[in-house]
């Protein structure tokens, strides 16, 4: 029956939903309220509960699961029997089945699919350690966690390797079911390899490999019918992951994988060397059974007569009799060997003397065509023959030759040149083969996407159905970039220097006088395409050409004041004043200037200055003082010296990070005596972090402080 939500069990577990429903069992999410935590219950349904063999399947499947304890399986915690409800309670899984995951996804990443193969791989390992097969390996049954781990569930048709195994009805998905599984025969871990292998095929190729409109013709594809490679359906499968899947979906047990651990550790091969060809196949015994000759075929060829077809079968029981007879194969010696050892003990000496001559006698006629083949051969080569038989000869075998291609065998056709999938499609029709990218390369040849080499080469005779690897071109390794998009003639030649530098391009300016073009901007440039590394060549301008060329001074480091004064002594003027922040350049000292230094400009130009504001802390705030002062001169010369002239300079001087800096005020003046000197600086800024300082007044010729004034420094924010 259905329970609702709300439903108690056992006074302890509390539906909350149904969450899922199967063949045979509901699923439900519980909070187990004595443990506080979630979990799910699988309930029996309704119609099962009363058949003694159901009921005894389903607690079998308890019973086995609740042995187990792997991180990749889930966990039992109770079976319960309850008046006719009959539950499992195990671990609860928030997240999704791998069959939802791959029917979302299409396929998954080669990468994303060995790690999932290798946790599922894991956890049947485990179970079979524990004599545990699964035996219903397949999407729906492994559940992939919302932090990543993987899940093995539903151990519903698992059986204990034992005797009961034989005996055992093919059960399970027909998709993911083993050969000996469909015929209802024995099955062990290697049922589990496969139902694995198929597993990682649809995981990988985005399908399972045999569908059919019914189960029986499905089971039947899986006893009778060739696996198609999956890198037919997904060409980026490796040869190492795709080798593993084959090896793991053998239709004899005795070819597959021994147990789960080999295929872990293949997996984990394929991880590091994906195309790598590490898989073992295990050879191809030769299991055909030992020709049986009865005992009445024997005494007809003793007596020298002919056995005819239509004889009599020997009555059951002798034939019955004969083939308990039948010779078993000592150590080391193949079903073959003792089949040639059967049939000599069996022949026995005493032989039909008619038979021995006609023996002869053959064996004399088939040495004697032996000898005229060899006559008819030596006489051919020797140019005997020159007649049109040759090339009726030649023409037989030719016709024979592509007899023999069309059967099993098709030339490779070229496929260079060709987009991927063109090729794809042309190795397709010839002979069904299929294409896999072994690598891409570079080309300044082939265009990019096409194919520039290919494996076998064109004209080899190769197996139908046979994989070819091709490498694809990525195009040219630095592709050209055309100049002329870039805008580079409107630019001034610093700007388009560091644009064609981003590039990867080396560039070298060159100056040249221009009458149209401002200074300082691009003229022209070569080439006009480039590829990474290649060197291009701008042509800036350096403005008309000069009547009146002055040099121009090296500003970096002065102070603005200082700059002024050498700009006009070489007939240069100061033009716009910004500021920047520098954390090397000292505060109101010069950072860049528009000219450089040691150009040729004309007399009389302007040049932009660059000041540094200080640090980005130091641009927050500036530190002010104001003086508002004058000196007469008659303090030091005297009343009646106004024929006296001194040159003086007044100064700043403060004590910074314990060394005394001195700037400059106010350029050195001469005075006569008679005149008063104003000492007056409003917003007179001093050095950051600085409060105190002294304005001094200093004879330029003798160096002396005539005198001085104390001023107070005070943090005023920048506007």
């Amino acid at each position: 029956m259905i329970l609702r939500p709300g439903t108690f069990l056992q006074d302890r577990y509390e539906i909350l939903e149904q969450i899922g429903s199967g063949g045979m069992s509901y699923v439900y999410k519980a909070l187990c309220h004595k443990l506080n935590r979630l979990v799910a219950i699988k309930i029996l349904k309704e119609e099962f509960s009363s058949d003694g063999s159901f009921v005894s399947k389903f607690k079998m499947e308890a019973q086995a699961a609740a042995r187990l304890s792997h991180p990749n399986i889930v966990n039992i915690y109770d079976v319960v029997d309850e008046d006719n409800l009959h539950y499992i309670v195990m671990e609860l899984i928030e997240g999704i089945t791998l069959k939802n995951y791959i029917s979302k996804k299409g396929c998954l990443d080669v990468k994303e699919a060995i790690g999932v193969a290798v946790q599922v791989a894991q956890g049947i390992a485990a179970a079979h350690e524990q004599g545990i097969i699964h035996r219903d390996i397949k999407p729906q049954n492994i559940i992939i966690a919302r932090d990543g781990k993987v899940k093995v569930a539903d151990f519903g048709i698992a059986r204990a390797a034992s005797s009961q195994t034989l005996s055992a009805t093919a059960v399970g998905s027909v998709h993911y079911i083993s050969p000996e599984q469909a015929r209802g025969g024995y099955s062990d871990v290697r049922s589990d390899v496969y139902s694995l292998g198929i597993t990682m095929y649809e995981m990988v190729a985005g399908r399972v490999p045999f569908q059919g409109e019914n189960t029986v013709t499905v089971a039947l594809a899986h006893l009778e019918t060739p696996i198609t490679p999956p890198s037919y359906y997904n060409e980026d499968i490796p040869v190492g992951l795709e080798n593993i899947i084959l090896k793991c979906t053998e239709k004899k047990p005795e070819y597959r994988y021994g147990s789960m651990q080999e295929v872990v550790a293949d997996l984990r091969h394929a991880l590091v060397d994906p195309n790598g060809d590490f898989v073992q196949q295990n050879p191809q015994i030769d299991d055909s059974q030992t020709v049986i000759i009865g005992k009445p075929e024997l005494e007809q060829i003793r007596s020298g007569r002919k056995v005819s077809q239509d004889a009599p079968s020997a009555p059951h029981g002798m034939r019955d009799k004969d083939q308990r007879r039948e010779r078993r194969p000592e150590r080391g010696e193949n079903p073959k060997q003792t089949a040639a050892r059967t049939k000599k003990e069996d022949s026995g000496e005493d032989i039909n003397p008619k038979i021995e001559k006609l023996l002869t006698a053959a064996g004399i006629l088939v040495a004697v065509i032996i000898v005229i083949v060899l006559v008819v051969v030596f006489a051919k080569v020797g140019g005997l023959f020159r007649s049109g038989s040759s090339k009726s000869q030649e023409l037989t075998a030719t016709e024979s030759t592509e007899e023999t291609l069309s059967e099993k065998s098709v030339k490779m056709p070229s496929v260079l040149g060709l987009t991927t999938e063109l090729a794809e499609q042309k190795l397709k029709e010839n002979g069904g083969l299929y294409m896999k990218t072994s690598d891409y390369v570079y080309s300044d040849t082939v265009a990019e996407g096409d194919i520039v080499s290919q494996d076998p080469s064109s004209g080899t005779v190769v197996d139908k159905y046979s994989a070819v690897y091709v490498v694809v071109s990525k195009g040219p390794e630095h592709v050209k970039i055309d100049l002329t998009n870039l805008g580079l003639e409107k630019m001034e030649a610093a700007s388009a220097k560091t644009l064609l530098e981003e590039k990867k391009l080396v560039v070298k300016i060159e100056q040249k006088n221009s009458e149209s073009i401002q200074n300082g901007y691009v003229i022209s440039y070569s080439p006009t395409e480039a590829k990474e590394g290649d060197t291009v060549t701008i042509t800036a301008s350096s403005g008309p050409a000069l009547t009146n060329p002055v040099t121009v001074p090296n500003l970096a480091g002065q102070s603005k004041e200082l700059a002024a004064e050498l700009l006009a002594d070489v007939g240069l003027t100061e033009g716009s004043v910004s500021e920047a922040v520098s954390e090397t350049v000292p505060k109101g000292m010069v950072i860049s200037q528009s000219a450089a230094a040691g150009s040729q400009v004309e007399s009389g130009s302007a040049v932009n200055l660059v000041i540094s504001s200080g640090t980005a802390q130091q641009a927050k705030y500036k530190y002010l003082a104001s003086i508002d002062k004058s000196y007469s001169l008659q303090n030091i010369i005297g009343p009646g010296s106004g024929s006296t002239q001194l040159t003086l300079k007044i100064q700043l001087r403060q004590n910074v990070n314990g060394r005394d800096e001195v700037r400059d005020l106010m350029a050195p003046v001469t005075l006569t005596g008679d005149q008063m000197l104003p000492v007056s600086f409003k917003n007179l800024e001093g050095a950051y972090g600085v409060t105190s300082g002294t304005v001094e007044i200093v004879n330029v010729e003798t160096g002396e402080v005539i005198n001085s004034y104390s001023i107070t420094f005070v943090p005023v924010p920048q506007s």
